[in-house]
């Protein structure tokens, strides 16, 4: 086996260590890049996301898309050997392309024997904002240590799920992603000692407005104490900048204070979600939120039970799964960290976006005393 580590990146000034770029800064096994975006129709008619993930010292990378349509969720996994150079974003039939670093992404799955197929173009309708760091630990080991940005866009162009093709337009398709990198438990974990600690709540709300977007989320302990709460508003400008952040013209800090939720009776998934909001040095104001569609985050990788992020499936792999939306337990572990596609208001000002939940453990602030039980 060639012991040559070089790629095209090493001949750019870029590197953060005295190593190839081939090779991490991190000798942690969990050390990961990874893409997630979402595509939802501004009617609540359809919702597709798309994750591609590369886990360099696992030698995995894998790529997923999923669509919720009519009632129905399909998905598209494929999984396979990482290649030492970094700009090789492709597996299997799945390929994605950086056609504007910042502004705009394309996404190609071609014809294959699972039946779904998209060709898929991103485009960037505010700054990319990088985020607060975040940084988990138990006890001594650290499980999370990554960095994050956020961006607001729209989408066009096609998926295909046999036969059947839905169309995505700029106009009609909004589109929020993340970029994150650097360590958090993927693929395979190793032995050892349990998480010492109760799971904490995620709740997270990007939503697009017709002059600015607006995003809070934090992580929510059992009892109601937040960690890590934060949240701003982007401004919509023309030109699209490549990176926002505060000191920017429209950049601003928002707070999470307090979120008031409804559940669907015996489940976990909300059916109105009421955040009210602190801006810096300005007037408290409510943030409705009404769920129009659920989309299930098992469907590109996350917690699932063959598909996880990061899991070895041999050097090529392509799979699909197929789910009815209303024929899920409501209290089936794997589907509990979704996106509900939200109509949004504050007063008469009214947009579009995702709240993303994730609620284990005996969240007492709203009814649950168990790791999961439902809503009476």
């Amino acid at each position: 086996m060639s012991n040559n580590l070089l790629t095209p990146f090493d001949d750019y000034p870029i590197h953060q260590a005295p190593r190839p770029i081939a090779t991490q800064g991190t000798t942690d096994r969990n050390a990961y890049g990874r893409y997630w975006l979402g595509a939802g129709h501004r009617n609540g008619d359809f919702h597709v996301e798309l994750a591609f993930g590369r886990y360099p010292n696992l030698r995995v990378v894998d790529g997923h898309l999923s669509i919720v349509k009519n009632g129905r969720q399909s998905s598209f996994h494929a999984s396979g050997e990482a290649p030492l150079d970094p700009t090789d974003t492709s597996v299997g039939p799945f390929r994605l392309e950086v056609v504007k670093p910042l502004q705009e992404l394309r996404f190609i799955i071609e014809p294959n024997e699972t039946g779904i197929a998209c060709d898929l173009t991103y485009r960037a309708r505010t700054g990319a904002l990088l985020e607060d760091h975040t940084v988990m630990v138990d006890g001594p080991l650290v499980q999370v240590d990554m960095a994050r940005f956020l961006q607001f866009g729209s989408w066009a162009g096609t998926v295909e799920v046999d036969g059947d093709t839905t169309v995505l337009e700029h106009d009609e398709v909004f589109g929020i992603r993340d970029r994150s990198w650097g360590v958090r438990p993927v693929g395979t974990q190793p032995p050892g000692r349990p998480a010492s600690r109760t799971p904490m709540a995620w709740l997270w709300a990007p939503i697009h407005f017709d002059d600015d977007c607006r995003v809070v989320g934090w992580f929510e302990l059992p009892g109601g104490t937040k960690w890590r709460a934060d949240g701003h508003v982007l401004p919509v400008t023309e030109p699209v900048p490549l990176s926002v952040g505060m000191g920017d013209p429209g950049v601003s800090r928002i707070d999470p204070e307090q979120i008031h939720l409804d559940f669907h009776q015996g489940s976990r998934w909300a059916k109105a979600i009421s955040i009210d909001v602190a801006p810096e040095g300005g007037t408290p104001y409510t943030m409705e939120l009404e769920p129009l569609l659920r989309f299930d985050m098992l469907g590109i990788g996350y917690n699932n039970p063959e598909w996880a992020h990061g899991v070895w499936h041999g050097v090529s792999e392509v799979g699909r799964e197929d789910w009815n939306m209303a024929g899920v337990a409501p209290l089936d572990p794997s589907h509990q960290h979704v996106h509900h596609v939200v109509r949004a208001r504050i007063g008469d000002k009214v947009g579009i976006g995702i709240f993303e939940q994730i609620i284990f453990g005996p969240h007492t602030q709203w009814g649950f005393s168990d790791i999961l039980d439902g809503s009476k």
